[in-house]
């Protein structure tokens, strides 16, 4: 107790502004929201609970369950706030209404009336839970949708309308960075696009790089060229891919770059089709700093899904490019290396060579 009573007081728009106002009122609503910490019983509760309010003095906000167990305090047995929290069932709510609705614009005011929140606590809990605003969430789900109607739909335009896009010009803004070709090539599954690549010697053994007009679509070590390079032609089977070293050396050059004593930060445009969630594991990856290491189970937290680890350590392991998004340095939460897309021996050099070398640029 007497280290709970120690805890630095955190402000109200820490968490969220009006917090114990709602706590007072017992608002169902702020439940997706937050939690509070009783610092006299060493109890969290949702705001809603029954119990008898406590004294402004004694009351601490929390964004999740996870976090006031950390601080040390256990979950209130009339409300139960450490069974599944109210904000997935909002969010659920959500998505579903986002769905049902991609051919109408969604304006944050109808998303906080259905979820019975301010349209700013509205944006801020789907944000926070997927990652993603609500608009965001909806081009994407737009998008994949698009790309279903592509294969089905007797032209391109009856693709984007049957999608809810309201013009053309609005899906081929976004295509590029969305579906990696234009609309058309990936209609024909991919024919024509044309990549070049290169193929280099590196710490690590050999080093494939390959690019669209887009950027970097692959990243790649191996043993053998022909390995790196049978590997690439299935991943595009119907693209007309060239080896050109000399051409692709631009971008192989800052690849390797980050195998050295001086690694360069610049980012480089990666042509990439993956998920959200695993948009979200690759650039938590990115931010690890070169030198260290972090586990499956930090990632989860720092991507706000703790217990994702699992689906961390798959999005790892379907990282298309090497070193760019340093998936070598998740270890596991002992400290030992795993699994590594080229190979653990690889993993270790690699982590070997950035402790040793871990000197700012």
């Amino acid at each position: 107790m007497a280290a709970i009573a120690m805890r630095k007081e955190q402000t109200i728009s820490e968490i969220w502004p009006g917090a114990w106002e709602m706590v007072q009122e017992r608002s169902n609503a702020a439940d997706a929201l937050f939690v509070y910490g009783v610092r006299t019983t060493g109890i969290y509760c949702r705001p809603s609970c029954p119990s008898r309010r406590p004294l402004r003095s004694s009351v601490e906000f929390f964004a999740t369950g996870d976090l006031a167990r950390a601080a040390g305090y256990r979950a209130c047995k009339r409300c139960r706030p450490g069974g599944e929290h109210p904000q997935q069932r909002l969010v659920h709510l959500a998505c579903e209404y986002i769905d049902r609705n991609l051919d109408t614009g969604i304006t944050l005011e109808a998303l906080g009336k259905l979820l019975d929140l301010s349209p700013f606590h509205a944006q801020r809990l789907f944000r926070r839970a997927l990652g993603v605003t609500p608009r965001q969430y909806q081009q994407s789900r737009r998008m994949a949708r698009f790309r279903s109607e592509l294969i089905t739909q007797p032209s391109v335009t009856d693709a984007i309308y049957e999608s809810g896009f309201s013009s053309g010009s609005r899906v081929y803004g976004n295509t590029a960075s969305e579906i990696g070709m234009t609309p058309t090539e990936y209609r024909r599954s991919g024919k024509g696009l044309k990549i070049a690549y290169g193929i280099a010697e590196s710490p690590l053994g050999k080093l494939l790089v390959a690019t669209t007009p887009l950027g970097v679509c692959a990243i790649a070590f191996g043993s053998l060229e022909s390995e790196l390079e049978d590997d690439l032609r299935t991943r595009f089977a119907r693209a007309e891919i060239t080896r050109d070293d000399l051409g692709v050396g631009a971008v192989l050059e800052p690849v390797l770059s980050r195998l050295s004593e001086h690694p360069l930060a610049a980012d480089l445009p990666l042509d990439i089709r993956a998920t959200a969630f695993q948009r979200r594991v690759w650039t938590a990856l990115k931010s690890i700093p070169r030198g260290e290491t972090r586990s499956y189970a930090q990632i989860a937290n720092q991507v706000g899904q703790p217990r994702a680890v699992r689906a961390v350590a798959r999005a790892c392991s379907s990282n298309p490019v090497a070193i760019v998004i340093p998936c070598h340095r998740v270890v596991g939460s002992d400290g030992k290396l795993t699994g590594y897309r080229w190979g653990v021996e690889r993993k270790r050099k690699l982590l070997q060579i950035e402790h040793s070398n871990s000197i700012p640029a």
